[in-house]
């Protein structure tokens, strides 16, 4: 089966064309065409993603990486194709909010035959809604005009399901030998939680955030250092720096950072539950800085490299209470801060040495960050239980169960 995928949840345009093959427990995976625009650089003045602009953005850019994802593929073959004026008011109803897509996709789809594809896979939430929209209006007139089914993918289900995916060789991905139940811990910019699943794509909450989500905190803090955006690289970057130094040596002048003198809370550590709070952590950098009236870099080294043991610790703390109420044999760390490199280090030498019959995931750097290659896993399995559906709409909110 070819999917081809689509993904603007957020910030980042991606298009993706898969083979897929197997069962749920032995999956393979070929890709076959892959194309994504970040558009990090244009939010960086806004501290964060600014909807209007990502939304603006994906409508430009959907039809020309459609076009590198297809020739990728070896499956873009242009040719005059004739659309009715029947489908073409179809279209233009359903673009119709997006500024600019229409034009953009009639001049495309008139020169361009429809490819050897299957199915139509397209994030449908939780995300910023306006971006959401833009990929779900544009999969919606793909469907029409080349008469295939489509499937709206959870987010989050991509997610778990690109954690589980090993690359083999090349281009090709493998999910198997996957032992139940597994626990999810889904850490990104919007979403802190932990899931478990007893059974192939059903899931139950075991934890979740009360308040910030990690990856908002690690850019709320981040802008009060007066780092620049996406913060949660810069903090670890500086955070790296003061571990690469050593916490022992002295302050001289050759370099040498100083001893740490604080310490950050870690919220709701030893509370009788996995859930996860991490505002009043937030909150103390934001005293801790009001105490400090000219900050220095090694200050922000200092902060950094504090507040990021400290998510470390919660995340961690949070996830080995889950791990013993659930059983779980395998854990899965996925979104985009399972990319940070501290946190992966902290897990896998927990998991080595507490609980050495618990297979750990974590995705791949390309894999972590949003991306439609885990949309179309996702939507592969929902095809694998033919979950097809043309009428439904952008959920920003949209949860698992």
């Amino acid at each position: 089966m070819k999917i081809l995928a689509i993904e603007t949840s957020c910030d980042e345009t991606a298009i993706a064309i898969l083979e897929c093959d197997g069962s749920e427990q032995h999956a393979k995976f070929t890709v076959l065409g892959n194309a994504l625009i970040s558009q990090i650089e244009l939010h960086k003045q806004y501290g964060g993603v600014f909807p209007s602009l990502a939304k603006r953005e994906h409508a430009k850019n959907l039809v020309p990486i459609l076009e590198v994802a297809l020739e990728e593929a070896k499956l873009l073959h242009k040719d005059r194709q004739m659309i009715s004026e029947e489908t073409r008011a179809k279209i233009s109803e359903i673009l119709a909010r997006e500024s600019g897509l229409a034009e953009a996709f009639f001049e495309f789809i008139s020169e361009c035959k429809a490819p050897e594809i299957d199915t139509i896979a397209v994030t449908a939430g939780p995300g910023l809604e306006p971006a959401l929209w833009v990929g779900i209006s544009f999969a919606k007139t793909l469907a029409l005009v080349w008469n295939k089914p489509l499937i709206a993918v959870n987010h989050m289900e991509g997610h778990i399901l690109a954690a589980l995916a090993q690359e083999t060789q090349g281009d090709t991905l493998k999910i198997q030998e996957v032992t139940l139940p597994l626990l999810a811990l889904l850490i990104s910019g919007g979403h802190t939680e932990l899931v478990l699943m007893k059974k192939w794509l059903e899931y139950e909450f075991i934890g979740e955030t009360r308040d910030d989500a990690v990856g908002e905190a690690f850019d709320k803090v981040a802008r009060m250092l007066g780092l620049p955006y996406p913060g949660g690289p810069e903090i670890s970057r500086l955070a790296e720096e003061i571990r690469s130094l050593g916490f022992v040596k002295p302050s001289s002048d050759d370099g040498f950072t100083k001893p740490l003198t604080f310490t950050l809370p870690r919220p709701m550590i030893r509370e009788d539950n996995c859930d996860f709070s991490f505002a009043g952590l937030k909150t103390a950098v934001l005293y801790l800085l009001k105490k400090m009236p000219n900050v220095s870099e090694d200050d922000k080294k200092h902060i950094a490299y504090e507040f990021e043991n400290a998510v470390a610790d919660v995340l961690w703390h949070k996830t080995s209470r889950a791990l013993e109420e659930t059983c779980a044999k395998t854990l899965v760390i996925g979104g985009g801060v399972s990319a940070n490199t501290h946190i992966q280090r902290v897990f896998k030498e927990k998991i080595q040495n507490e609980y050495p019959e618990v297979a750990l995931r974590i995705p791949e750097f390309a894999l972590s960050t949003d991306n439609a290659v885990m949309i179309a896993l996702a939507g592969y399995y929902c095809a694998l239980r033919a979950e097809y559906s043309i009428d439904f709409k952008a959920n920003g909110n949209l949860h698992l169960i």
